[in-house]
């Protein structure tokens, strides 16, 4: 299976160029530093950045410049900083082409789950419910199952909803998996040594397999 870097290069595959991109907290802040140089790109942080380049660094961090998970990030040329309210101005009028989220729990209708567990201390939502609602794309990082080794991806969600219907695709540590429109995840890749047999067991939802599933290619 993947570790959370081996996430990140393969969610890296989906970028295309002239995209405004979006990343979560998490394993998504991971694909900065993986977007091929040959691509231009534009990624985007709600607390009010456009061009995030990859991590510092030690020698080059500079703490006043931080992304919307408070880590210390670079600024491409060109990069602009503006008000948080001018940054959902941007994502609730559409502009942005891909969000990269990470996720506690996926449906198979492509609702998502990722900003709090019953019973514990959260911080708040933060951006995550205007970027499903707003966003063009949505990919999804995370780990297939949960540390106990139940699955989290769910014919229905168990924890308060962000968002209903938005996800489109999945990269977990085990596999590629979109969301179909008639409901259900289509397995579209599998990560390296990984067996359907194994996906399909540790998916909960009603998970599609048609024809062969390649390995994915991480470079």
């Amino acid at each position: 299976m993947l570790d959370k870097i081996g996430i990140a290069k393969r969610i890296a595959q989906e970028v295309k160029s002239g995209m405004y991109i979006n990343l979560g907290i998490g394993i998504p802040t991971l694909v900065a530093n993986y977007i091929p140089a040959s691509l231009q790109v534009v990624l985007q942080s709600e607390n009010g950045l456009l061009g995030i380049g990859p991590f510092p660094k030690e020698s080059d961090i500079d703490p006043d410049l931080i992304n919307a998970g408070k880590q210390t990030i670079t600024m491409m040329r060109g990069s602009a900083l503006f008000s948080s309210a001018e940054s959902f101005g941007m994502i609730r009028s559409g502009k942005v082409d891909l969000t990269i989220l990470g996720a506690m729990e996926v449906s198979e209708r492509g609702d998502i789950a990722n900003w709090k567990v019953p019973g514990k201390m959260v911080k708040g939502m933060g951006g995550a419910m205007d970027l499903v609602a707003s966003a063009k794309n949505i990919i999804v990082a995370m780990q297939h199952c949960s540390k106990e080794g139940a699955s989290k991806l769910l014919t229905n969600c168990s924890l308060p909803i962000t968002g209903l219907k938005c996800v489109k695709r999945i990269v977990s540590d085990l596999a590629v998996v979109d969301i179909l429109p008639s409901g259900g995840f289509k397995l579209i890749e599998r990560a390296p040594g990984v067996s359907i047999e194994e996906i399909r067991n540790a998916t909960a939802g009603r998970l599609v397999i048609e024809g062969s599933i390649p390995e994915m290619a991480l470079n």
